[in-house]
């Protein structure tokens, strides 16, 4: 990875935006997470592996089921369209703080 050098101001709700070389050097876009480590008094800055979800369980099943589809596998209690759905979407970044546009049922 190249050496780069970058500052960036943090603001009075302690937010800093990272800069678009570091972000870049990384591979993180919008929706994307990223790891701070305190190592010896400097921070490391790098890319959060994993998927979407904290739990390891729930982002295992989330990647076999991904996988599944990619490969064509049916799983039996799936509906066709939702099964598209999730593949047409699957990657895809979601911003989870972004307000719902029409009504919500639980």
């Amino acid at each position: 990875m190249p050496e780069i050098h970058e500052v960036a101001t943090l603001t009075s709700k302690g937010q800093i935006t990272l800069p678009k070389a570091i972000r870049q050097a990384l591979g993180v876009d919008t929706g994307g997470k990223v790891a701070f480590d305190l190592r010896g008094g400097e921070v490391v800055v790098s890319r959060a592996e994993g998927g979407v979800h904290d739990d390891p369980a729930i982002g295992a099943f989330l990647e076999l089921l991904e996988s599944d589809i990619r490969a064509g596998l049916h799983v039996r209690s799936l509906p066709e369209d939702l099964a598209r759905a999730m593949l047409a979407n699957a990657r895809h970044a979601v911003n989870v703080d972004e307000d719902i546009d029409g009504d919500v049922a639980l």
